[in-house]
């Protein structure tokens, strides 16, 4: 009897041994596989970003720039009364097709950047070109987008009320694969790009952020396309 009792109690050790030396083997390949995925996504993301900064670096204008019925100026930052060094860019190219008569009328998109500052995005782009020459008639404001989806969005409506349906989107190289994809996205007919080279940006923090911004509007388009499909 004393025999078996013995037995039994060596048995259970060596099977509670057994599964302890199990349990670190599991983890191990738990932990595995959790770092497989997380290299699988690291590579993923590195490709997406690969893809993306190809095509900033070698976005261009379209060429050549056909006459168009208005030019879309997309907005970026103010410095409190005054456009950016950036948004300066970007109105010295519209005021550039507007001189040489590529485009007649302009559209100046962007909403108000803080709630201290007097003047919206639009309101001060507006300010600018009239400064230089381009008569208030000629511009019209757009003083609600607070996205690069909303500036093209709001711009189609105001071009749908003018009548307009040539349009040439003036915006920074860095940026322009993102809106011309946005722009095809709400079915502009054959929207022209006029890309500014930027001298006064940071471009590498830029470029970085935009591939964050293309990846938050990828998943914005499949939302988009999602709720069309559902409707």
């Amino acid at each position: 009897m004393k025999v078996l009792q013995w037995m039994r109690s060596t048995g259970r050790k060596e099977s509670e041994l057994k599964s302890r030396l199990s349990r670190p083997k599991k983890k191990f390949t738990v932990a595995k596989r959790l770092m497989i995925c997380l290299l699988f996504i690291f590579i993923i993301g590195l490709v997406w970003a690969g893809i993306r900064f190809w095509n900033m670096n070698n976005a261009a204008s379209t060429t050549p720039l056909q006459q168009a019925q208005v030019g879309i100026v997309l907005g970026a930052s103010m410095w409190g009364a005054e456009p950016s060094p950036g948004l300066k860019e970007r109105l010295n190219e519209a005021l550039q097709l507007y001189r040489n008569g590529t485009v007649k009328h302009l559209i100046v998109s962007g909403g108000l950047d803080k709630p201290t500052y007097p003047y919206t995005e639009a309101e001060g782009m507006q300010r600018y070109l009239v400064d230089r020459g381009v008569p208030a008639q000629h511009i019209v404001l757009e003083n609600h987008a607070t996205s690069t989806y909303e500036n093209l969005l709001y711009s189609q409506r105001i071009m749908k009320k003018y009548g307009w349906t040539s349009t040439v989107i003036i915006t920074h190289s860095y940026h322009g694969p993102r809106a011309l994809e946005i722009a095809r996205f709400l079915n502009l007919d054959h929207p022209q790009m006029a890309l500014a080279e930027s001298k006064v940006l940071n471009m590498p923090l830029h470029q970085s952020r935009e591939v964050l911004a293309y990846t938050k509007w990828t998943l914005q388009r499949w939302w988009l396309g999602a709720q069309t499909w559902m409707s």
